[in-house]
């Protein structure tokens, strides 16, 4: 298999965590015959200083030529004075764009490892396992008109949503949950309240009928923000529109433990897009905190999704958790800050988690025997 992936390394801890990524990858391609090229492209703060804006046009025009893209993280604060459609954030919502991913997917799993890193007691958490489903290109986010008006001190945005725009990230997520054990698709919106959201579960009503060894359910943006902190085990896929899901995804990183350990696909465009949810964490820069293992686990999204690799996807996921079981942690998921290493416990840099994590998948690939891939929605 040959893979062409667009590397946006981005900003700040961007290029940290994504050489990390990189590396698994690499052995997974080197162990499979594969070949996955890596084309460096900027994108953010550092494409502004070197090209005068945040999306350079050779960026857009290879990144469209690939069959991935890997994005680290975009966003420094040293372009704050800059209106808002010149700061690098901008670059990241122009390629989403222009990509036209649809439907963004964010695992959020309770790791027993990382049990006592969540604010909320284990037997909550324990064998939680949420897929988010956010609609990524509707919304607040994107519709129109929008407007700040600094002299009448008025501003308005415009949430818009089509029966189609649902109606496509809808059947991903009753796609992907049916692929799940538990079969399950709870849908949020705040039908009470807003018309767009009325469409929203109506639509997604409708789809369910064609989906029927799926079961599906609808909450309350407000009441679900609630029902993830208390019952996460009950949720299987999660699927919401631009706004709540942006909200509701980040929330989930309590769950986990922390932001560091998520990855996201944006699926349904004409290239695939991977990210961490992570920011660039511009503070950290350099000094070997970042947590690599969020970035690393969108490496085998691409897998999973752009290349068919399933039975690799998994040897990832499997090494990231065998990691953590061993007692290794970076310092956000450390006890006690990193401070100090608790009984049981090993705080090490973004690289040497990166190396721990490549070292056990290496040991995985040489022991398994591959099935012939299949690509998957």
């Amino acid at each position: 298999m040959h893979l062409k992936i667009a590397l946006l390394e981005g900003d700040g801890i961007g290029p940290e965590v994504t050489v990390e990524a990189v590396n698994v990858l690499t052995a997974v391609a080197n162990h499979g015959g594969h070949v996955f090229e890596f084309l460096p492209l900027p994108i953010g703060g550092v494409a502004i200083t070197a090209y005068g804006k945040p999306l350079p046009d050779h960026t857009l025009a290879t990144t469209l030529q690939c069959d991935a893209a890997l994005l680290g993280a975009v966003g420094d604060n040293k372009f704050n004075h800059l209106p808002p459609s010149e700061r690098p954030e901008a670059g990241l919502l122009q390629i989403r764009e222009a990509l036209g991913g649809f439907a963004n997917l964010r695992p959020a799993i309770a790791y027993r490892a990382l049990a006592d890193n969540s604010p909320l007691r284990p037997e909550i958490t324990e064998g939680a396992d949420i897929l988010f489903v956010r609609e990524l290109l509707g919304g607040l986010y994107f519709g129109q008109p929008r407007q700040w008006d600094r002299q009448t001190g008025r501003a308005h945005n415009t949430m818009v949503y089509t029966a189609e725009e649902v109606e496509r990230v809808a059947r991903i997520a009753f796609h992907l949950a049916a692929q799940r054990p538990k079969k399950k698709v709870t849908s949020v919106d705040k039908a009470n309240v807003l018309e767009t959201s009325q469409l929203w579960r109506s639509v997604v009503t409708e789809v369910a009928q064609d989906f029927p060894t799926v079961t599906l359910e609808h909450q309350l943006v407000d009441s679900m923000a609630i029902h993830l902190m208390t019952r996460p085990r009950d949720f299987d896929v999660v699927l919401t529109e631009n706004l709540f899901g942006d909200i509701l995804s980040d929330e989930s990183g309590v769950i986990t433990g922390s932001l560091g350990m998520l990855p996201s696909a944006t699926l349904g465009g004409k290239v695939n897009l991977y990210e961490p949810v992570h920011g660039s964490a511009p503070d950290i820069v350099g000094t070997g905190k970042a947590n690599p293992i969020g970035a690393i686990l969108t490496a085998a999204l691409v897998l999973r999704h752009s290349a068919g690799l399933e039975a690799e996807a998994t040897l990832i996921e499997n090494s990231v958790t065998d990691i953590l079981e061993q007692g290794f942690r970076t310092s956000d998921i450390a006890r006690g800050n990193g401070e100090a290493n608790l009984p049981g416990q090993r705080t090490v840099t973004t690289a040497e988690m990166g190396a721990l994590i490549l070292d056990s998948l290496n040991g995985k690939l040489t022991r398994a025997e591959f099935p012939i891939p299949t690509l998957q929605v």
